[in-house]
């Protein structure tokens, strides 16, 4: 008697195994490679923010308050040729507070002094302007702090950009030269990562005299990385 010819039956779970062992061997085929990229961009500062501050020391509240008023028009008066140069300059905070000194002798009572103060601030994209206003203040006798957190360039975000931008075709470059060792083409990009940013790093110190003032500002330089993954063709 001839046996019954049964029709093989193939259920949804069946055919997604089916259709995935038919498809692993151009799987294996396939490949990756994941690598880092570099890229910087030196430059030097052309803008910086200053402070200053003038401030007087004095028995009486009053007296104090107007020593610092006068050093105040000094230095508006000694600024005059340059005001209009000054980005968002201010002057408006003003401090008065009242300190206890140490008695000089046990029955002799603390003596209190009246400290006021007023803090000028602004910022300039003119570096040719630092070294008359650095002067300008050591003459009126304003207090002030230079430092390389101060300098900055105008175009910051674009210098960071470029070199995000260099990081990325450094990526590239170095896909390209994986693939071609092993006889393949750099396909499309799978994922990237940027790298969280890096700000400005000094090259070099700032150099400052107390007799004259900023004879260089000095270089900098922004660094950017990206990890990514590209396909193997």
């Amino acid at each position: 008697m001839l046996g019954r010819y049964i029709k093989p039956r193939f259920n949804l779970k069946s055919r997604f195994l089916l259709s995935l062992a038919l498809t692993l061997p151009a799987l294996a085929m396939a490949g990756e490679v994941t690598l880092t990229g570099e890229g910087s961009v030196r430059y030097e500062p052309d803008s910086a923010r200053l402070q200053f501050t003038a401030s007087a020391e004095h028995a009486l509240p009053q007296k104090a308050t107007e020593q610092v008023a006068a050093l105040m028009e000094q230095w508006r008066e000694g600024i005059t040729d340059y005001r209009d140069r000054l980005n968002d300059y201010s002057d408006a905070t003003v401090n008065l507070y009242t300190r206890t000194l140490p008695a000089p002798e046990r029955h002799e009572e603390p003596q209190k002094r009246a400290v006021a103060s007023q803090t000028i601030s602004f910022s300039i994209t003119d570096l040719s302007l630092l070294n008359p206003l650095l002067r300008e203040a050591q003459a009126v006798g304003l207090d002030y702090h230079l430092g390389p957190h101060q300098f900055f360039h105008s175009d910051e975000t674009g210098m960071e950009q470029e070199a995000l931008a260099r990081a990325i075709a450094d990526a590239k470059a170095r896909c390209r030269f994986v693939a071609s060792q092993l006889d393949q083409t750099c396909g499309d990009v799978v994922t990237i990562n940027i790298n969280g940013g890096h700000r400005p790093v000094p090259m070099m110190a700032e150099a400052k005299s107390m007799s004259d003032t900023v004879s260089s500002v000095g270089e900098r330089e922004i660094r950017a990385s990206v990890s990514a993954t590209f396909e193997l063709d």
